[in-house]
């Protein structure tokens, strides 16, 4: 049994020497650093697999794809926003807006535009119905991505409708995420493609096990029709978001349907999407007055809400999305609620909140009371207790499941969109939001999170300390491998 207990040690040597090679030969926090040492050092082997799979950084060929569609075309976006009327919302002029416009927009990427009516959907009857009667209405395009469709009732209605639009002469795209949609098959899609519409995995979704990374996800949800009217948020494309899946019950997600300027920003954002998910340059999307419309005093609409849209993912160097959310909040001098479903904010997220709790600013979060990822939902748990030990208002909503992803600042600031409060969202997935600078919208938001409080129940000391001693091993041990889940 000597050469047994020799071998073990080998395995055990080489797979010490791999865990610290594949951990700090490259960039990333500490907090992920440790997390994935644990996991190469508890479980040989195994843990080797795993990283392979999930820890590795995303390929390079990926980036390439992504960040060579940079700028294409916003000069023509910015150009059109130029010729805009000039219509103000009543904040987006403020010092403080200006604070957080000109971090957004310090790359020249993210200008600010007005003319938009915006409208707060939360409930996914009025979301469907109302999406579906724009697409209907469609002339000339419809572009869609989305990180899950199923092949349920919901979504073959879409897919039927899009197909109806396809054989009409409207020009149809779809992305999807490959991993979110696993109910979606290719033979599903090419029901739209023999019908005229053209339907693309997002690029990190293709070959996700021969390039073994399967951790990077398109998380977007973007409908753009006609250049002209556009929808992101929370919402996906199943059944269960229209509350009809048992095990989540009623659905609470936030969406918004946006007229005006900031479509064509998302309309970018789609484009950009598209070209780098694409084989052959064939399918190449080249910018014309079809997908971005000028704007002008005859067709731009007549609302007053400034709006930015911002997008990020990991093949940029630092979290632009997350840094400059913090440096949203860190306006709050009345006022900062959140929602969401994953409460696992890194290190700096964290101070944040607590500074701000500290400086006497109202912080609430309100996060769902049941999970649909279980160590997920242990980790949240664990920093819902440390935050109310910090003095952070946490709301628990009882009715359904919460998968909203919002923030509100004071009377004036305000963000819908995919971006969950967790290390995946920051760091993981591709994402977008607007972000708003408008006190009748912010009105509207602030109505909304109050509505939901009804259904809520304030996290105490009292009901932690209750808290079973497995329960909150549970909670421990879920929140040290956070970074990686």
């Amino acid at each position: 049994m000597i050469w047994w207990h020799d071998f073990v040690r080998i395995i055990i040597i080489t797979n010490t020497i791999l865990a610290f090679y594949v951990v700090f030969h490259r960039r990333r926090s500490v907090s992920t650093t440790w997390a994935w040492l644990i996991i190469l050092l508890v479980l040989p082997v195994v843990g080797i697999t795993l990283y392979a799979f999930f820890g590795r950084g995303i390929s390079q060929e990926n980036i390439f794809a992504i960040n060579k569609q940079k700028h294409i075309g916003l000069r023509n976006v910015q150009k059109s926003i130029a010729k805009a009327p000039k219509n103000t919302s009543p904040s987006d002029t403020s010092k403080a807006g200006n604070i957080a416009i000109n971090f957004f927009n310090h790359q020249q990427e993210a200008p600010l535009t007005k003319n938009n009516q915006v409208k707060l959907y939360t409930e996914g009857e009025t979301f469907f119905h109302d999406m579906l009667k724009d697409m209907v209405r469609a002339k000339e395009t419809i572009n869609v991505e989305f990180y899950t469709f199923y092949s349920d009732n919901i979504g073959n209605r879409v897919l039927q409708l899009l197909i109806k639009k396809a054989k009409q002469g409207v020009k149809v795209r779809v992305i999807y995420d490959a991993w979110g949609s696993m109910g979606a098959t290719k033979a599903w899609f090419d029901q739209l493609r023999a019908a005229g519409g053209k339907v693309l995995p997002f690029v990190t979704s293709r070959n996700m096990i021969t390039r073994y990374r399967i951790n990077y996800h398109l998380h977007r949800k973007i409908v753009v029709i006609d250049g002209r009217i556009s929808w992101t948020g929370g919402f996906n494309i199943g059944d269960q978001y229209l509350g009809k899946k048992k095990k989540f019950g009623h659905w609470r997600d936030s969406q918004v349907r946006i007229v005006g300027s900031a479509s064509l920003l998302l309309q970018e954002r789609f484009v950009m999407d598209w070209n780098a998910s694409i084989t052959n340059n064939q399918q190449l999307i080249r910018f014309n007055s079809t997908l971005f419309p000028d704007l002008d005093e005859k067709n731009i609409h007549e609302g007053d809400v400034a709006t930015q849209i911002i997008s990020d993912g990991p093949d940029r160097y630092a979290p632009y999305m997350r840094n400059g959310m913090m440096r949203l909040m860190l306006l709050a001098r009345k006022r900062l609620w959140i929602q969401t479903p994953y409460l696992i904010p890194d290190d700096a997220v964290f101070a944040t909140w607590q500074t701000i709790a500290s400086s006497g600013v109202d912080v609430r979060i309100m996060i769902p009371c049941k999970p649909d990822h279980p160590f997920i939902y242990r980790a949240t748990q664990w920093y819902a207790n440390e935050l109310t030990r910090l003095g952070v208002k946490i709301y628990i909503y009882e009715d359904g499941f919460l998968h909203a992803k919002t923030t509100i600042v004071d009377d004036h600031f305000s963000s819908v969109g995919s971006m969950n409060q967790d290390f995946r969202s920051y760091n993981l997935n591709f994402e977008d939001n607007a972000v708003f600078y408008d006190k009748k919208f912010n009105q509207k938001m602030v109505a909304a999170f109050e509505e939901d409080m009804k259904h809520s129940h304030l996290l105490t000391k009292e009901e932690i300390k209750k808290q079973s001693r497995a329960l909150r091993t549970l909670q421990a041990f879920s929140r040290m491998l956070s970074p990686i889940l």
